[in-house]
């Protein structure tokens, strides 16, 4: 055990649609069968968690709560039955299962009561994490590099491998050029597709996505989708249409601009309440609509894998990084992201 702390930093979710609180938590005294402390280096800010304080899946049950999911740390602390981590090892923190326990939920305190957290948080100085949620690398993977590896990277390189199952020489439209819309764009570009059309409403992101392997772009806050896409002669002849928004009228456009045989991948979530509406008689003759979870990753076999990419410097990571702040300046990043004033991931640097 390596200065295991009993107070530590966090970022607490206390009410929805309420900027988060910085404070002060206790760690328990000791760690269940299956859990692993890691000293936090850095996070990333998924969307995923603005969607979390704004209530997109509904009322939050588990009030107040830690936050994050995908980062990157040291292991300073471990339970019983661990077998593929030990003290010392530099860990990706993910929320997709890997090997390992599936342990206990950890139970911190705030204010003398209990503080829920699932199986992995990333918005906290050190962080009780199931050994399901870790993937031991190299220390000398990057710190930023690995962080990503937590979501925006798996997601991205699954959704195309695993959800569209895409192959060489199809069309794809990528709706939303976040952090995982990036990777995506890149797996698509890794994969051969043609044309790759990244949209969004933000030029800067629409910049990035060029370098990622956009081979076309359209900001539609200044030009008409479906327009575009005719010009291209591509409207109802798209193979794949990829949303990361969750707006269900671009769900629906995306319905209609693919061919008969076509793929829409869903990664983004619609709020509750929010349904889309479609003619489903398409869906008897070929036309798929499928919802992603992570793009399926399976992160201890998929992880190595895709790291292996990157350090052939086959794949970009750097790019994606357009903001570090600090854990104290959380509520002013997760406002950038709100606003689009920043096109790729926003890190939480620790150090």
């Amino acid at each position: 055990m390596q200065n295991r702390p009993k107070v530590v930093k966090a970022a607490i979710l206390v009410e929805q649609n309420k900027p988060l609180i910085i404070d002060e938590i206790e760690l328990p005294s000791k760690l269940f069968p299956g859990q692993i402390l890691v000293k936090m280096l850095t996070s990333g800010i998924c969307g995923s968690q603005l969607g979390e304080i704004s209530g997109v899946k509904g009322i939050d049950s588990y009030l107040p709560h830690l936050m994050g999911h995908e980062g990157c740390g040291i292991v300073i602390d471990i339970g019983e039955g661990i077998s593929n981590i030990k003290i010392g090892d530099k860990v990706i923190l993910h929320w997709r299962k890997g090997d390992g326990i599936e342990c206990k939920p950890p139970i911190y305190s705030w204010k003398g009561k209990v503080l829920n957290a699932g199986w992995v948080t990333t918005f906290n100085s050190h962080a009780i994490v199931s050994e399901n949620r870790c993937t031991k690398v190299n220390m000398n993977v990057d710190n930023d590099l690995a962080a990503l590896f937590g979501c925006a990277i798996t997601t991205g390189f699954g959704v195309v491998e695993n959800n569209a199952k895409l192959k060489m020489g199809e069309s794809v439209v990528v709706f939303g050029a976040g952090g995982v819309g990036l990777n995506i764009i890149q797996a698509c570009n890794l994969h051969s597709a043609y044309p790759i059309i990244a949209v969004d409403i933000f030029d800067e992101r629409l910049e990035i996505a060029r370098k990622f392997g956009a081979t076309h772009t359209i900001n539609t806050k200044k030009k008409n989708f479906i327009e575009e896409l005719e010009k291209l002669s591509l409207y109802k002849k798209l193979d794949i249409f990829i949303d990361n928004t969750g707006n269900t009228k671009i769900i629906e456009m995306g319905y209609d601009s693919i061919n008969s045989f076509g793929r829409i991948i869903l990664v983004g979530v619609p709020r509750k309440g929010n349904n889309i509406n479609i003619f489903s008689l398409p869906l008897h003759f070929g036309k798929t609509i499928t919802g992603s979870h992570g793009g399926e990753s399976y992160p201890s076999r998929d992880i190595p894998r895709f790291l292996n990419i990157f350090n052939q410097n086959i794949a970009l990571f750097k790019d994606l990084i357009t903001k570090r702040i600090r854990l104290e300046e959380i509520n002013y990043g997760i406002e950038l992201m709100k606003q689009g004033k920043t096109a790729g991931r926003i890190l939480i640097d620790f150090k």
